[in-house]
């Protein structure tokens, strides 16, 4: 049998102690977020760790000539196969994806997307004139890419973002037919890399290949609706 707390009778300090403690519990009730909500500063400091972690990877996979998959790595295919730069075949490969997130997803993802893409283009370009590395074996590379790009696109993936593209698609399965995230990028990337084989060394794709693997099993095996709620 639940027990209830009264205040004493109005007139004494006991009682106005006692009204002033109530106040402010409620105050804090109101003004705290449900539990299953991030707040803005959350969000904030969710994405930019996330980016510098993305925006790291890739100065990791950069040193030995590595490659990547996602739209990255169509946009670098692209850019060797027609006149098209790859900023700007990145750029129109991932509008299709913005038009799908606006309509399936909102517009409070797509801007913290379109954000998170930017934010990841300025650390890479920021972050050679700040490391440095002098050596590094091709798979331990491609290990260490993985690990710190998976862990980053977690912490956007749980704020509520992601870098564009098949991220949008694959956040977009996994939230409407339950079809895992990590799933749908690792097929992705195998028809990616199976197309890199006749543009790259052999060596190199395969390298990258492992990268890709650890990337996407980290997805796979961290992001799960049913074991993160928070929003």
């Amino acid at each position: 049998m639940g027990m209830t707390h009264k205040c004493p009778p109005p007139g004494g300090i006991q009682s106005g102690l006692c009204r002033t403690a109530a106040y402010y519990c409620a105050m804090l009730i109101l003004d705290t977020p449900p539990a299953d909500r991030h707040t803005r500063w959350e969000d904030v400091q969710g994405i930019l760790i996330g980016t510098a972690l993305v925006a790291l990877s890739i100065q990791i996979l950069s040193h030995p000539g590595l490659i990547t998959g996602q739209i990255a790595g169509l946009a670098l295919i692209a850019a060797y196969l027609t006149p098209l730069s790859f900023g700007i075949a990145f750029l129109a490969l991932n509008m299709p994806f913005y038009i799908l997130a606006v309509q399936r997803m909102g517009w409070t993802f797509t801007v913290k997307s379109f954000a998170s893409v930017c934010l990841m283009s300025g650390f890479v370009e920021l972050m050679p004139m700040v490391l440095a590395i002098e050596r590094l074996n091709p798979a331990v590379a491609a290990i260490l890419f993985g690990i710190t790009a998976g862990v980053g696109l977690l912490s956007l993936f749980r704020h509520g973002a992601s870098l564009g593209g098949i991220g949008i698609l694959a956040l977009y399965l996994q939230d409407k037919a339950g079809f895992p995230a990590g799933l749908t990028q690792l097929i992705f990337d195998g028809c990616l890399f199976l197309v890199a084989f006749l543009l790259f060394p052999a060596e190199i794709v395969l390298y990258s290949l492992l990268g890709a693997v650890v990337l996407n099993l980290i997805i796979a095996i961290n992001h799960r609706r049913d074991r993160y709620i928070a929003k």
